[in-house]
């Protein structure tokens, strides 16, 4: 048996023993829906138990809180956590994209104080990019930070800021230079939260659940060592920020960021769906349907393994990270209103219906599945960088 045959019996083991009992209250699908104090709780507890066992931050650098082992390890244990669907790991953002960001161009300094804290769930960030006049035009940023002396002044606002009410830091792109192009004005900040002047407002969406906030800044004074990088750098390094956010560049610390149904759960609940008295597996639309998601589900798993091929991607080197964000979001989107389509009449019940199927955990699962087609870029922006940057196609 080779060495990663064992660690995987390793990890298989270990998630069995380990996995954390089933709460009596309802837990969020993603950090995305965190809301309350006690989900929170359970699920940082969780992070931490992962980390302490050595399965979190395997192939990031042993001198700064994380493992050192080849990334083949972290793919392991983050293969094993899906099939098993233990708890995610709400750290996302730090995890993903935060930490990624420090580690690739971070200063000494900020690597040695930042990335432990994030392995650990010590320190939870959060993400300051959109704006509510903004839209998807990131750009066109307007929060300022203004340099006074050895400090910067803020004020505006950001909107989903996901775990903005429990972060202890967030990355924040905001304008420092309203003189210059609007892509050189913008700088690049790493913020602590309990900033006099900054608060987080928790908006409840339309499940109910709550996890965004929007987030206002009114003269709140940051250390000018807040700033990552140099001034008018802002624009480049949240691109950079955004690769890791959607995929396209590798780095991440590992653990699930969601746990909500999948194909397989959907396969399940077309056998015990009926129609006219008889399974919903027997009718041949729901059959062609559900083969064509199969299709398109097997086609994504594939086409991620071919992506660390560079000979099986030298036409397009750059089309599966680029299009990754948008296939997954929108299969997924596709995939639970084809879930709730089963059901019936009954697809019209929702979470604490006592006669809604399996708690209403398909339509809630439909609803959030919109939040990822928004976040990190929506599905137009993803489709235009697609057609710009993979297709060759001109902007207009």
């Amino acid at each position: 048996m080779s060495e990663l045959d064992e660690f995987r019996r390793e990890v298989e083991s270990w998630l069995k023993q380990n996995r954390p009992p089933e709460p009596d209250f309802l837990l969020p699908e993603s950090f995305m829906e965190v809301g309350s104090d006690e989900q929170f709780e359970y699920l940082r507890n969780w992070q931490r138990k992962v980390y302490d066992a050595g399965y979190l931050g395997m192939a990031w650098p042993r001198e700064y809180g994380g493992g050192g082992k080849p990334q083949a390890y972290q793919d392991i244990v983050n293969a094993e956590m899906a099939r098993q669907k233990v708890p995610f790991v709400p750290n996302t953002i730090g995890l993903n994209w935060a930490g990624p960001i420090i580690l690739a161009i971070g200063s000494e300094e900020e690597k040695k104080r930042y990335i432990k804290g994030i392995l650990n769930a010590d320190d939870i960030w959060c993400q300051g990019f959109s704006e509510p006049d903004q839209g998807s035009d990131l750009a066109n940023c307007q929060l300022s930070a203004r340099r006074d002396g050895n400090e910067y002044v803020l004020n505006g606002s950001k909107i989903g800021t996901s775990l903005g009410g429990y972060a202890k830091y967030m990355i924040l792109l905001a304008r420092t230079n309203p003189q210059k192009p609007r892509y050189e004005g913008l700088s690049f900040f790493l913020v602590p939260m309990k900033t006099p002047g900054i608060e987080p407002r928790p908006i409840k969406k339309l499940t109910g659940e709550y996890g965004f906030t929007q987030t206002f800044f009114t003269d709140a004074r940051i250390p000018a060592e807040c700033l990552m990088g140099k001034e008018g750098e802002g624009w480049k390094i949240a691109m950079l920020t955004l690769t890791f956010e959607r995929g396209v560049t590798g780095g991440q610390a590992g653990g699930l960021s969601r746990v909500s149904p999948g194909f397989d759960d959907v396969l399940a609940l077309a056998r015990r769906s009926r129609r006219d008295g008889r399974p919903a597996l027997d009718d041949p639309l729901i059959r062609d349907q559900l083969v064509r998601f199969m299709i398109e589900d097997q086609g994504d798993r594939l086409t991620a393994r071919r992506g660390e091929i560079a000979a099986l991607c030298s036409e397009r080197p750059n089309a599966i990270g680029l299009s990754a964000k948008l296939r997954h979001t929108e299969h997924r989107r596709r995939l639970m209103q084809f879930a709730l389509s089963l059901q019936g009449g009954n697809a019209v019940r929702f979470v604490g219906d006592t006669d809604a199927i399996e708690g209403g955990k398909w339509q809630r699962a439909y609803f959030n599945s919109f939040s990822s087609t928004i976040g990190g870029g929506t599905s137009q922006i993803q489709a235009n960088i697609v057609g710009e940057r993979v297709l060759g196609l001109p902007k207009d």
